[in-house]
């Protein structure tokens, strides 16, 4: 880690940043940029929505538009080929993104601690991880979902090989419900909050308390020629989750406001679950929300990927290779 921070002491060097946005506008008109989200919009995204509702992107001079992907892998493809500014991708996709040699960096996190879980269906008979030995567990079959099942069964002592495996893509909720796996990985913010309304018992086990670092989840990439236009994209995003920090409800009806057809009843207990886990803060004790990502989260991330061999690299050569931008105030 000594090494990581004479790497980013170094970088910080580099010249200050450029304000966001082409040339070829009018004198104080704003820049259009494109945002594409990871998901659909969702209370993870509530911070976006509220900075944009205040006006925060305008005030800095930037025309926001703000993208649904039609797939998960829309992020890297869109930014790739520039049409996209910006995007939110978890943290594991962009760094195998980066394995496969595409030029990204990070410039933020927005969420600051991993959402992924094992989700148990019988809270009775499966109260530790331990507990999961012999069971059928599903699993998506990305491979960060493999990695998250593998770092809660060592915690426990359990050898990957101890479970039985099944791929059921993304329907862990219907399969859960269904009784058809004993326990299944997925979102806790998420799947594990709609069992809950749906009456179903869970057990979570949350994989940053059962042997995986807390890293952040979602993190702001763009394209490494661009990163120098961030600064005042960024010091928008910050404002909105200075929103979020003083009330979590101002930000919902951002979110609702540009777009009405999600369920306000299921967004708030997302953003419930959310809020009550520090889920937007940097500490792991609290404090207010923040679109700032830490130098030392995103490291322990690329160790706790390389172990499971999601990245080849060392966290010192990620940073050394611009695995995140010094000029997004990394802290």
């Amino acid at each position: 880690m000594r090494r990581v921070a004479a790497l980013l002491a170094a970088a910080l060097l580099a010249p200050a940043l450029a304000a966001c946005g082409g040339g070829g506008a009018e004198p104080g008109a704003p820049n259009g940029a494109t945002l594409v989200l990871d998901f659909q919009p969702n209370a993870v995204h509530a911070g976006i929505y509220a900075a944009d509702a205040e006006g925060d992107f305008k005030d800095e001079g930037i025309d926001l538009h703000i993208q649904e992907p039609s797939t998960t892998a829309d992020s890297a493809k869109l930014l790739e080929t520039g049409r996209a500014d910006f995007a939110i991708m978890d943290i594991n996709d962009f760094g195998i993104a980066r394995e496969r040699g595409l030029d990204l960096v990070a410039v933020a996190a927005i969420v600051q601690r991993p959402l992924a879980s094992v989700i148990a269906r019988d809270p009775d008979e499966i109260r530790t991880p331990a507990d999961l030995a012999g069971k059928t567990i599903g699993v998506t079959g990305v491979p960060s979902d493999d990695a998250v099942l593998d770092t809660v069964l060592r915690s426990a002592g359990l050898d990957p090989s101890d479970v039985h495996r099944v791929t059921i893509g993304f329907n862990a909720v219907a399969d859960l419900a269904a009784g058809k796996v004993d326990a299944a990985t997925a979102f806790w913010n998420a799947e594990g909050v709609q069992l809950r309304q749906m009456g179903i018992p869970t057990h979570e086990f949350r994989v940053d308390q059962f042997g995986a670092p807390r890293y952040p989840e979602l993190v702001v990439a763009t394209r490494a020629n661009t990163a120098q236009r961030a600064s005042d994209f960024l010091d928008a995003l910050q404002q909105g989750y200075r929103v979020l920090g003083k009330g979590s409800q101002s930000a919902l009806d951002a979110l609702l406001g540009a777009v009405p057809d999600l369920d306000r009843q299921q967004q708030q207990a997302q953003l419930n679950a959310l809020t009550s886990a520090k889920a937007f803060s940097a500490s792991n004790e609290g404090g207010p929300p923040t679109a700032m990502g830490r130098l030392g989260r995103y490291a322990a991330w690329i160790e706790w990927a390389r172990q499971n061999g999601l990245v080849g690299k060392s966290a010192e050569e990620q940073i050394d290779a611009g695995f995140a931008y010094p000029g997004a105030r990394l802290r």
